[in-house]
């Protein structure tokens, strides 16, 4: 056993240390922090132009203006001159001057554009709310009166769970976990493919087989590769976490956050659930039939080609979600979510939907964790008598001579 994780270790250390590794781990969230500095830069940096200054002969009638539009406001121009050379140097979208009498409030707007929808709707509310204001107090009127007009409609929402949100929820939830083990799938089983490959014909694994068991020997690669792949998703678990609370702290960011919670907290929900479990599981039985094939290639110059048929058996399980994406009542959806290969894929569309029930998610799990075991078991029984065929021969010649091999 103590060679075993000897194996493992070592297959771990060298994986983890590789550039490869490392590009892999950090490319999402470089590629995320680049996006994210783009669009925030680039929206600070169009903040100003997008503002508007607000002038006014009485201090209150401006103050209470920007009180109710802070973020569409630059507060440092108080004349129109200032606001006539911002405006020239496209520094502001344009300025508004404000005054009021004992009757009429006013509002005028000067830009080289048109004013936006939305300013102009936040500079009509304050006109309309002041200008009645204004003829309260003008009219006069008795406290029962005022208390009368004063009174406002009720509104309230009524959301049903199967609400439009809610499904762009699932959706987005199912594609991003079936992109997310296809991309790790496919990454993985190259590595793990030309790795194996890599090894066969060499002397140095006859040598190794002199010393321990070829069935410890392939567990140890596979738990080491287990390993890793156990890392990578530790790493975008604890990234992501770390992503998500940091942006948190930017008022931009958090106020998008806030905006779009119903979508946001449904879809972390559904990744961090026993989704994240077959992620790890799907990837790691498709890993097996990897070093499998690796292992029956005629030569290491063969090892790129080693990887093609679990990716190609992935892409199969891939493509075939594409027409049950808003489906997963029905049969096929049923009965491909107990099959290894691709219950991955399958039973976490219907964990999402909420059409699986605590005994059919764990008899699906039963069935692929038992199929792992015994693919490892099996594979490991003949994989000195695949790892050390030489000769080039047919595929299916060695497929034969490996599968009759007794360990």
């Amino acid at each position: 056993m103590n060679k075993t994780w000897i194996v493992a270790l070592e297959t771990y250390l060298r994986q983890v240390k590789s550039w490869s590794f490392v590009m892999l781990v950090v490319s999402p969230f470089l590629l995320l922090a680049v996006s994210l500095g783009v669009g925030y830069f680039s929206g600070s940096s169009n903040t100003n132009s997008q503002r508007i200054a607000v002038i006014s002969d009485q201090p209150q009638l401006r103050a209470a203006f920007i009180k109710d539009n802070q973020a569409d406001v630059s507060r440092d121009v108080t004349t129109v001159a200032a606001a006539k050379k911002r405006v020239a140097n496209d520094k502001l979208a344009g300025y508004l001057k404000l005054s009021a009498d004992s009757r009429r409030v006013t509002g005028r707007y000067y830009s080289q554009n048109s004013i936006s929808s939305s300013m102009e709707t936040s500079v009509k509310g304050f006109l309309n709310k002041t200008q009645q204001t204004l003829n309260l107090q003008n009219a006069k009127l008795k406290t029962t009166q005022l208390k009368a007009l004063s009174q406002q409609p009720v509104f309230k929402q009524h959301i049903h769970k199967t609400s439009g949100s809610s499904d762009i929820a699932k959706i987005a939830s199912f594609w991003i976990l079936v992109f997310v083990i296809y991309m790790v799938l496919l990454t993985y089983s190259s590595i793990t493919a030309q790795e194996i490959a890599s090894e066969k014909g060499t002397k140095i694994m006859e040598i190794i087989f002199s010393s321990t068991k070829a069935s410890k020997y392939f567990i140890g690669k596979i738990t080491g590769v287990m390993m890793v792949i156990l890392t990578q998703i530790l790493i975008y678990l604890v990234g992501g976490a770390a992503f998500y609370l940091g942006l948190n702290q930017i008022d931009t960011f958090r106020k998008l956050f806030d905006q779009y919670r119903y979508l946001i907290q449904p879809v972390i929900g559904n990744l961090l659930n026993v989704n994240l479990l077959y992620l790890f599981l799907g990837v790691i039985i498709y890993t097996i039939v990897s070093a499998f094939s690796g292992a029956l290639v005629a030569k290491a110059e063969d090892a790129p080609k080693a990887a093609q048929p679990a990716i190609y058996l992935g892409m199969t399980a891939f493509f075939l979600t594409f027409p049950f994406q808003s489906n997963p009542t029905g049969l096929i959806v049923k009965v491909l979510s107990y099959i290894p290969f691709f219950s991955s894929y399958f039973m976490p569309l219907r964990v999402i939907y909420h059409q699986a029930s605590p005994l059919e998610i764990s008899l699906s799990l039963l069935i692929l964790i038992l199929t792992i075991g015994l693919l490892a078991w099996y594979i490991s029984r003949i994989y000195e008598g695949l790892i050390l065929q030489t000769d080039d021969s047919s595929f299916w010649k060695r497929l034969k001579r490996g599968l009759t091999y007794q360990n």
